[in-house]
């Protein structure tokens, strides 16, 4: 079960190093690195050359790790409910995007310019907002951990770079792999995968 959640991890974010993949797994690094390892055996993984290269699916893994989901979600039958789910979570998403372009670009005399949070009122304001959409999206996540416990995972990593940029650490929101956007990003990819929509 673990090993499907590793493989699932990399078919969401993409490649990846190993510290990424056990954050967003949940595991310890030394977990995550054996299931890697002997998911490369398998052949459904490889990693890049070098001291600090990146673990990514090979195309019998992302064939695998699409059988191993329908499986998944046909056994939990679940499938209406995490749709149904879904369907709340791209009204957030809107707002989502609209709250990213709000942080990273302002209007400064009439003209958009890149934010350089030197206006700590401004955001505020933006912080706040992200704060109100973090606890509706909390409904939202409930019923998606609730049709497949693995989605509990993104309530807790959200939760985490929200609190983190509210401490001051404002490279959460949306500029790091750990941000509120990047966990939001790889969640709206899981649920791509798991319902096998493509990805306009």
């Amino acid at each position: 079960m673990t090993e499907s959640i590793v493989l699932h991890v990399l078919r969401c974010v993409g490649h990846a190093g190993l510290p990424r993949v056990a954050d967003a797994a949940g595991l310890p690094e030394a977990d995550a690195e054996s299931h890697l390892i002997d998911l490369a055996v398998a052949g459904w993984v490889t990693r890049s050359p070098g001291e600090c290269g990146t673990w990514g699916l090979t195309e019998d893994g992302r064939a695998e790790d699409a059988r191993r989901t329908v499986r998944e979600l046909d056994a939990a039958g679940t499938r209406d409910a995490l749709a149904a789910a879904y369907q709340r979570f791209m009204v957030l998403n809107s707002e989502l995007l609209e709250l990213c372009s709000a942080w990273q670009l302002r209007t400064v005399d009439g003209v958009m310019t890149p934010n350089d949070h030197s206006d700590p009122v401004y955001d505020t304001r933006v912080v706040d907002r992200f704060a109100d959409l973090d606890g509706r999206a909390g409904a939202v996540a409930a019923e998606l951990s609730a049709a497949l416990p693995r989605f509990g995972r993104y309530r807790v990593r959200l939760a985490a770079a929200l609190d983190r940029a509210r401490s001051g650490a404002l490279e959460h929101l949306t500029d790091s792999t750990t941000s509120y956007h990047t966990v939001w990003f790889q969640l709206h990819e899981d649920l791509l995968a798991t319902l096998g929509i493509p990805r306009r």
